[in-house]
């Protein structure tokens, strides 16, 4: 569960292309076969021809913050020690990641994905987290979800996925429970109504 030191996030890509949804959420639809992502709510952090990337950002685990501060020999105080670490998806498990509001403190590993919300991948933040002089607002999350080139818009051309824009109040501010829901009715949609031929958004 210690989240790896690294010198980069993830491959740079290309400048974003009309039709990125880098600062999307993609919601699970009823059609979606994979185990791994039943009710899923995943943010979008990169895409490009080349592929995309993102976390689930609903998926609480039963495991407290406090406890990768203990694994990293880190003394803390901090009020989110007993903030859930959250399962992001199926690649790197072990692999912690760090989604954040943007401000304008930066560490070893950032990427900006909006002006509101960034991404870190390296160890710095933890502890400045630790110490309380971390992100006003943050998310720890193990593994990650990643797709091939052309992956994702195929399982979204098969209702695998709603697509919706994404709303940082949903991601830092908004119960486990609901961010679901709340990013579905951003868009005017009711899940309860969506069935296995609802087409895309």
């Amino acid at each position: 569960m210690k989240p790896k030191r690294t010198s980069s996030l993830i491959p740079p890509s290309e400048e974003v292309r009309s039709g990125s949804l880098r600062d999307h959420f993609l919601i699970a639809m009823p059609a979606m076969a994979d185990g791994n992502f039943s009710e899923a709510l995943v943010y979008i952090c990169d895409h490009s021809k080349e592929g995309a990337m993102g976390l689930v950002i609903n998926r609480p685990m039963d495991v407290p913050l406090s406890t990768v501060f203990e694994q990293m020999q880190l003394d803390s105080s901090s009020p989110l020690d007993s903030q859930p670490l959250l399962s992001g998806g199926p690649v790197s498990v072990e692999r912690g990641f760090v989604l954040h509001t943007g401000d304008d403190q930066s560490w070893e590993s950032t990427m900006k994905v909006s002006p509101q919300v960034s991404l870190t991948a390296s160890r710095d933040i933890i502890a400045d987290m630790a110490a309380g002089n971390g992100p006003s607002d943050a998310l720890v999350v193990l593994g990650y979800a990643g797709w091939g080139a052309g992956q994702l818009e195929q399982e979204i051309a098969d209702n695998a996925w709603l697509t919706v824009p994404a709303d940082s109040e949903i991601i830092f501010r908004t119960p486990f429970a609901e961010r679901n829901r709340a990013a579905a009715a951003s868009i005017g949609v009711n899940l309860q109504h969506l069935s296995h031929s609802f087409g895309r958004a």
